[in-house]
């Protein structure tokens, strides 16, 4: 199963790459922002992301992220699978 994460967003690794260090459930990795670079969703720090697959697909409010942490946690494995799989993964 794949599943948007909720991430906020610590560090913004590299503007010209659209890199930031992202953390998810206390996982710290590198996503690519650049599909909402420039638009009214630009991503800065202490946002909140939607991510999948290593990249931020849509900013979100806390409150938003909250709700969907909480929802996501509620499915047990399916949630934790996928951020075991985060944990394994990251780009340069």
């Amino acid at each position: 199963m794949c599943l948007g994460i909720p991430g906020q967003v610590v560090e913004i690794m590299d503007e010209a790459a659209h890199i930031a260090k992202v953390d998810v459930g206390g996982v710290r990795r590198n996503v690519n922002i650049g599909l909402l670079a420039g638009t009214s969703d630009a991503v800065d720090l202490g946002d909140w992301v939607l991510i999948h697959v290593g990249f931020a697909l849509s900013k979100i409010d806390e409150e938003e992220a909250a709700s969907t942490i909480k929802f996501l946690e509620g499915l047990g494995e399916a949630y934790e699978d996928e951020l075991e799989q985060l944990k394994g993964s990251d780009i340069a």
